[in-house]
Formats: C-alpha cells, sequence, structure tokens
C-alpha cells in the first residue's frame, strides 16, 4: 500500500468522511421569553429583567442540560450580578465568593466535568439590592460554543434555560433531567402553555396578533403513505382569508372566514402543503384548522413538519408577518435557510407555542462547520477529488461548504436577534483572519467548479473584512489587536499568511481586480521584514509589538504556513510581474533553509532547529508540498536535492504520520505562541486526526503524485527521442 500514492491518499480520505458523515444543522424550538446569548456564546441570566418584584435573599434556580459524547471536563466562565452556586449533575462545584459578587466584570473561570450522556447543570442565584443573576456559559465559543438545552420531560429538546419562581429557601432536593416540572415542587419559566383564550383566537392570531392587516404563512408536510384509487380528503375550517397550495399549485381559496373540503388524487409521497392566511385589522380570530386522516374519514395520509424541529410536536411551521401584496409567493417559501423580506428586520420560522421559534444548531463536530483548518482539510479533499477522479469526495466537500454559505445570511440575522448564532459561530461573527481566509479560499476554489449558494456574497464578506476591516500596521501589514483570547493582542502571526494571501490570490482571480494581488504581495514583503531569519533562512512565529521584537521562535507548522502560502500566490501569479522575481527569490531562500532542517527520517520537527523536538506532521506535509510544486513549476534552480527531500519525506511520513486505516499522527494541536521553544515542545503535544494535519498531508501526497507523473512523462519523451535518434 505504501507504493501507491492514490491508495494511501484514498484510505485517509474515505476515513475522514466516514468519520465525519453528511448531517445537516438540527433544528429546535427556541422560547424567545428565554436568555439571551451574548456575542461571546455565554447567556446574559438577568434575573433582576424576569423578577422586578423579588425580594433580597430570595432565590431563583436557573436549570439546563449539555449532552457530551464522552467523559470529559469542559471550561465554561461566569460573572456574577449576585451571589451564585453551581451545581453539575447534582454535586456542587463552584460557589461564588466576596470579590466574585462585588465586581460583576471579573469573569471567573469554572471547569465542568461532564459524563457521557446528558448533564444536569444547576445555578442558584442569591437575590441582593445591586443585583440579581450572572452571565454564564462557554469560556470558548470559537472552539466550542456550548448551547444548553431545555431539562425535565417537558420541554424535550428545546434550546435554552428554565428558570423557577422566586423562593424564599433554598431546595432541599434539587431537580434533576428526567423529572417532569411539576415533579420538581417549583413553577418554571418561561411559560409553556398557550391560555384558553389563546387557543381560541387561531394559530396565526395568537402567534403574530391581529393589530393591522396582514399576510402570513403556514407549511408542512402532507405525505400519503399508503396509495390508491381513493382520494385524500383535506377539510377543516379558516377564520380569515386563507388559500391552501399543494406543491405550489393552488388548491382552495376563500377571501372570507368559513369551512373547506377539498379532494386530492392520492399520489404516493411527500408534498409541500402550504396555508396562506390573511387577516384585516383588529379581527379577534384568525387562523385555521384541519381535520387529520382519522377524523376526515380517509386513511393512508398524515401531515408532518417539512423538516423536524426539535422540542415541537406540531405538523406546522409559521412564518410572517407580511404587509399584504408584498409576501413572498408561497413557492418561495418552502425553505429552510432564508429569512424572509417583510420590509423591516426580516422574518423566520415560528412555532405553535408561546414567543417560540425555530433556529437551527450546529451539532456536529466537522461537517457543516466553518473554522480554518476544515478550511485546509476541505481543501485536501477536494483536490484529490479532482485528481484521482473521486466525484463524491467533491460533492461532499461542496455540499460541506454549501451547508454554512446558504446560512451565512441566516447567522447574521440570528446574531443580531438573538445575540449569538447556533451555527456558523466564526463566520457570523467575524474579527481575525482566522475567522474567514482559510475556509474563504477553499469557497473559492470549490466555486470554480460550479455555483455555490451564498458562496459569491459570503467570499465578498470575507474581502470587505480583510480589505476594511482587519487591523493593519502603517506600512498595511496584518496584525492582531482584538481577538478571542488575550495573547493575540498587539502581535503579528506568521499564520496569518495563510489566513489571508491565498484568499485574496483568488478573490482577485475571480474579480479580476489585482489590488487583491497586490495586498498579497505587500503581505510577504512585510511579514518577512519582521519575522524572517536571515541567517537560517527560516521564519520566526510571532513578532510581539508590546515587546517590539519576534519571539525568534522557527515553529514547524507556521512555517510551513508561510512556505504553502507562498506556492499558492506563485501559483497564480503572472510571470511577468513586476514582483514575481522577489517573491520567488523568498520562496528559493525559504526552501534552502528549510531544507537543511530536515530530519534523518524525512520529516521536519515541531521546533524546526530543535533535534530534541518532536517529528511534526503538518509541517512536513507542508514542506514537501512547496518542494513538489516548485520540481513541476521548474521554479528550484537545483531541483535534485529538492527531489529528494521529497521522496525521503514522503517515505517518512508513510512510515511514522498514516497508518493502513488511515488515521494521521503527528499533527501538533492548535498553538498559543512564547519566547521560548520549550512551550512549542513540552506543552503543544500532537493529536491524533487533527483536522490541522489531514488535509495538508492529502495536499502533500496529491502533489508528490503529480510530480511523480510529470517526471515519469519526460523520462518516457527523453527515452522516446533517445532511441528515435
Amino acid at each position: 500500500m505504501y507504493d501507491s500514492i492514490p491508495d494511501i491518499l484514498t484510505t485517509v480520505a474515505q476515513r475522514y468522511i466516514g468519520d465525519h458523515p453528511k448531517h445537516s444543522f438540527l433544528f429546535r424550538a427556541y422560547h424567545r421569553g428565554g436568555f439571551r446569548r451574548l456575542g461571546d456564546y455565554r447567556y446574559d441570566l438577568n434575573l433582576d429583567a424576569k423578577w422586578k418584584e423579588a425580594r433580597a435573599g430570595q432565590y431563583v434556580y436557573v436549570w439546563g442540560k449539555l449532552w457530551s459524547q464522552q467523559e470529559a471536563t469542559l471550561n465554561t466562565g461566569l460573572n456574577c450580578y449576585s451571589p451564585v452556586t453551581v451545581y453539575v449533575n447534582g454535586e456542587e462545584i463552584f460557589k461564588s465568593e466576596l470579590l466574585q459578587e462585588l465586581f460583576p466584570e471579573r469573569r471567573t473561570q469554572i471547569p465542568i466535568s461532564v459524563k457521557y450522556g446528558w448533564n444536569d447543570v444547576l445555578l442558584c442565584f442569591v437575590k441582593t439590592e445591586v443585583g440579581f443573576g450572572g452571565i454564564y456559559g462557554t469560556a470558548s465559543f470559537k472552539n466550542f460554543p456550548l448551547h444548553f438545552l431545555t431539562p425535565g420531560l417537558d420541554r424535550q429538546g428545546q434550546e435554552g434555560w428554565l428558570y423557577s419562581e422566586p423562593v424564599d429557601e433554598p431546595l432541599s432536593s434539587l431537580p434533576r433531567d428526567g423529572m417532569t416540572e411539576a415533579e420538581t415542587g417549583l413553577s418554571w419559566y418561561p411559560r409553556r402553555d398557550w391560555t384558553e383564550g389563546e387557543q381560541k383566537a387561531g394559530a396565526f392570531a395568537r402567534i403574530f396578533g391581529t393589530e393591522q392587516p396582514a399576510v402570513a404563512y403556514a407549511w408542512s408536510k402532507l405525505d400519503v403513505i399508503q396509495p390508491g384509487s381513493t382520494p385524500v380528503l383535506l377539510q377543516g375550517k379558516h377564520e380569515g382569508a386563507l388559500t391552501l397550495y399543494v406543491d405550489g399549485k393552488e388548491i382552495y381559496s376563500a377571501g372570507q372566514s368559513g369551512n373547506f373540503r377539498v379532494e386530492l388524487p392520492r399520489r404516493y409521497g411527500g408534498s409541500d402543503l402550504v396555508a396562506k392566511g390573511e387577516t384585516k385589522a383588529g379581527s379577534e380570530l384568525w387562523g385555521f384548522t384541519l381535520e387529520d386522516a382519522k377524523t376526515s374519514g380517509t386513511k393512508g395520509w398524515r401531515l408532518r413538519p417539512p423538516h423536524p424541529v426539535a422540542g415541537c410536536h406540531d405538523a406546522w411551521l409559521f412564518t410572517g408577518v407580511f404587509s399584504p401584496g408584498s409576501e413572498p409567493s408561497p413557492q418561495d417559501i418552502v425553505v429552510k435557510d432564508t429569512v424572509f423580506d417583510d420590509g423591516a428586520q426580516g422574518v423566520y420560522w415560528h412555532v405553535d407555542l408561546p414567543e417560540t421559534s425555530v433556529r437551527p444548531y450546529l451539532e456536529n463536530t466537522h461537517y457543516g462547520k466553518w473554522n480554518y483548518p476544515l478550511g485546509v482539510t476541505l481543501l485536501g479533499l477536494l483536490q484529490i477529488g479532482q485528481e484521482l477522479g473521486r466525484d463524491d469526495y467533491v460533492q461532499y466537500v461542496r455540499d460541506h461548504i454549501g451547508l454554512s454559505t446558504s446560512f451565512d445570511r441566516y447567522g447574521l440575522w440570528d446574531r443580531e436577534g438573538y445575540g449569538a448564532a447556533g451555527i456558523n459561530n466564526q463566520l457570523s461573527a467575524i474579527d481575525s483572519l482566522d475567522d474567514c481566509g482559510s475556509f474563504g479560499s477553499t469557497l473559492l476554489a470549490a466555486m470554480e467548479l460550479g455555483d455555490i449558494r451564498g458562496g459569491r456574497d459570503t467570499a465578498d464578506r470575507i474581502a470587505g473584512y480583510i480589505t476594511d476591516e482587519q487591523e493593519r500596521l502603517d506600512d498595511g501589514a496584518f496584525y492582531r489587536v482584538r481577538g478571542s483570547g488575550e495573547m493575540r493582542q498587539e502581535t503579528m502571526w506568521c499564520d496569518d499568511l495563510y489566513m489571508s494571501t491565498p484568499f485574496l490570490m483568488r478573490y482577485g482571480q475571480l474579480t479580476g481586480d489585482t489590488s487583491y494581488w497586490d495586498d498579497a504581495i505587500n503581505q510577504f514583503l512585510m511579514f518577512r521584514k519582521y519575522l524572517y531569519i536571515p541567517e537560517q533562512q527560516i521564519m520566526s512565529h510571532v513578532y510581539d509589538f508590546v515587546r517590539g521584537r519576534a519571539t525568534g521562535i522557527p515553529w514547524g507548522r507556521g512555517n510551513g504556513w508561510v512556505l504553502f502560502s507562498l506556492t499558492e500566490l506563485l501559483s497564480i501569479l503572472p510571470s511577468d510581474h513586476v514582483k514575481r522575481p522577489e517573491l520567488l527569490g523568498f520562496y528559493r531562500d525559504l526552501c534552502q533553509g528549510y531544507l537543511a532542517l530536515q530530519g534523518e527520517n524525512g520529516l521536519w520537527r515541531q521546533v524546526l532547529n530543535r533535534p530534541d523536538s518532536y517529528e511534526e506532521t503538518s509541517c512536513t506535509s507542508m514542506f514537501i508540498y512547496a518542494y513538489a510544486r516548485g520540481i513541476r513549476e521548474g521554479w528550484l534552480e537545483q531541483p535534485a536535492a529538492y527531489l529528494d527531500a521529497v521522496r525521503i519525506g514522503w517515505e517518512g511520513m508513510t512510515h511514522l504520520s498514516i497508518d493502513y486505516k488511515g488515521n494521521v499522527y503527528g499533527v501538533c494541536r492548535g498553538s498559543g505562541y512564547s519566547f521560548t521553544a520549550l512551550y512549542y515542545r513540552d506543552d503543544l503535544g500532537w493529536i491524533l486526526n487533527d483536522t490541522h494535519g489531514i488535509g495538508i498531508v492529502l495536499l502533500a501526497g496529491i502533489e508528490v503524485y503529480k510530480m511523480n507523473q510529470q517526471l515519469s512523462r519526460i523520462s518516457l519523451d527523453s527515452s522516446v527521442k533517445a532511441v528515435q535518434r
């Protein structure tokens, strides 16, 4: 197997796809009367806003639950508005202290141990004269954007927390998941049920109100489960005007309240059933009811949700309201990735529960997720799919990307309305190059094979961020002022060349605007000024502007990103570009520097100039990729040494980095930075099948494969010419 590069790459790709199959977002019911998440994805548990009449000294419990696939420790963060005790699975794990209670701006890190399965998280807050509640949730929203689910048996599947009525004494027995709300002995909020009057008003009226003339839609699936010749009978009544559509075709319409009876051909399978309701201002009743199959007397059909919504058992979803005459068409509303234009902020789907919206959530670890390591993972899958004729790999990549981009506008809308989106947590909250450039470059590569829904709009937004919002020095070089971690502030990271320049080159190619190329070129020249170590011809990982110097530590993967990105730039930059000779010279200098540091097994080290650090797979892959590409393109002046480096490097990886099941070893975890090499050597261990390395292993392999094919053709041509002579 080790002699067959396509077999090796296919095995790695198959293992990854098998571990991360296609799953869409999960849709959940969300009560708008609960707690809003903030921009850092923690929940603002402001109990003063919920219980204005609560007295000092009273207690309120806030109850949620988390699912975990394994025993683990999760890092959470808490700010206290008032005293609080935190319980996990019935055990007290934290109790606030005086300074935490007096200074609500102080954030406390709280690690919580979770078991496999469901885990109860309960916070008990005490009301004071100056505050009540706190802010609680994930401590790392970029990597772990936790969302809590509603516990208990009554609202299974809904997102968010329950909060109790105020009580004078703490509970002697804590609530646990599996109880009904009544079994806990407390009343829980936000409210769960409609009042009797709201039930009588009709679904449209209780969900949207009737203060003004309005149009609203309901959407369900008509599922014929028994074929036959007898028709399907739809009958019921409606308050207000109603039009019914099946697969976009009108089957009933009435301009005023009444009863309806419609017979449909019994066509086996599912059809979109849409109800369009319209009301005049001041109407007390607005809605419709549709009898089920048993009540109507015709069997073999049912209504089901157009897509499942956890936390709701109704067959209908609702959206609105729209001004009469400006509503979308019934054909256009049967989608789940669209925010509909209502002439204001936009509207999405609701369910028939008090103040309850539908929201999508990403609950896969990989598929559908947008982050920079997955950007390079998917690029590797895309390129081997193209080169090896595996259209299934290409489609997998395009579907993954399309799931993110098709919901991009929704994610921005959700974040604006609810504080933090349950999908696209990085794409909807871009504040660094990590959030956009790597995955954005793969998006553009995939778009070369055909349109991707929402792809161009997403790419334009990324270009706007990089060009207009990303922090820069006076010379135009990117650097990090803000971000999700303190250590990112006032620094320049060589990693950011990968997080920006491949996207800029591809976007310039897409738009024909070469100013994006100019920006990418300038980044390399400026980063070289700050980070290049000329005596070794390699790059320092980070420049710290607070200290006024580079770290001087040549982290392997950081250097790999530099050479990989420069290779990508040279592949697009025209041969007659005025800056090409300088950039090609920089490429050759770096290649020479790295060549001198290759290890005896063919791999490069985690710290390039420290032989006592471990052999690291991702940087090795990027150096092999860049060398093989340089040999193919004729960029290297003395290619023989680099050909040997590629050969022993790839052979070393096939023996040390990749096993027969396609597992990838030796990929360094995500890093911070340090002025000591010991941090990189000892603290940054490697992770099995880490996405920082899988894609680049695939890219290296396919580049070696293409190089070998080209050299074989050249040798064959030379042999043929020799025979002819």
